[in-house]
């Protein structure tokens, strides 16, 4: 099955995959909006928050779930407070610690619009949540460094492979990616390392730390055949780490170190509305 996802195009259809593994489509809502003009984003320094947030439990018989956002309007539907707080923080899962078993298991729709003109970028949605977790849900945590299970990106001793971007530092920078038989294509276009690590961590079992030193923003292609995939294709596209050393220049290793962690101190679940 193929996909596609973007951290730019939100109003054009395409499809967002934050590291956390998260989906966020930019589809028209329960159909609306077809014929309307797309709404201007908003300003990159705006700090928007939820104007009116409704927060439900999932119907049992709802399948579908996603991150969705119409123009103005934002839909969360099917989703675990774990996955709320992933998105909203770019963590693993494994970067939650000490939280309460049910915010694995109970799922919740969240539809609302924020405060402030204009279609919000992923980052501002990301903020707008922050503060509805801490509102609604009395989310308390506070950071912390533990030794973890991680996958360290390096250079590898041959130097990178990867170019320096041309694009705007202080842009957004964009992900796009598809999966072709059984392989994945990710496009990464004026990203930092941290970026890609942030990318990557969707596909990955443990959390993905950038120990590489590089500065700056880059520009370049990473396809590999994910490690679960059965293929008597020899043309196939390799493994994930044997294609972050031979197309980046970089090694993804599994190793034990420090990675950031969020301790939670306090959660709750919220009243309906």
């Amino acid at each position: 099955m193929s996909n596609t996802f973007t951290w730019k195009l939100l109003r054009r259809g395409k499809c967002l995959l934050l590291g956390a593994g998260l989906w966020i489509t930019a589809a028209t809502m329960q159909g609306q909006q077809k014929t309307s003009e797309p709404v201007p984003f908003m300003a990159k320094d705006a700090t928007p928050q939820f104007e009116v947030a409704t927060i439900k439990p999932t119907d049992p018989a709802d399948g579908s779930q996603g991150f969705h956002t119409s123009g103005h309007r934002i839909f969360i539907e099917n989703q675990s407070l774990s996955n709320l707080i992933k998105f909203a923080y770019a963590v693993h899962r494994a970067q939650i610690v000490d939280a309460p078993a049910w915010i694995d298991h109970e799922r919740f729709d969240i539809k609302g619009v924020p405060d402030l003109p204009g279609s919000p970028d992923i980052k501002q949605v990301q903020q707008m949540l922050q503060k509805l977790l801490t509102e609604r849900f009395q989310l308390k945590f506070h950071r912390d460094r533990r030794d973890l299970s991680i996958y360290a990106i390096t250079v590898a001793k041959s130097g990178t492979k990867i170019k320096k971007s041309l694009g705007d530092p202080n842009g957004l920078p964009d992900q796009t990616g598809y999966g072709h038989g059984s392989q994945q294509t990710m496009k990464f276009t004026n990203n930092s390392m941290s970026d890609l690590c942030m990318g990557m961590q969707g596909y990955m079992d443990k959390p993905v730390v950038d120990n590489t030193g590089l500065p700056g923003r880059f520009d370049f292609t990473l396809t590999w055949t994910p490690e679960e995939t059965a293929t008597v294709d020899a043309n196939a596209a390799p493994g994930v780490f044997t294609a972050f050393q031979e197309q980046l220049g970089l090694k993804l290793q599994p190793t034990k170190g420090p990675a950031d962690v969020l301790v939670i101190e306090h959660a709750e679940r919220p009243s309906e509305n």
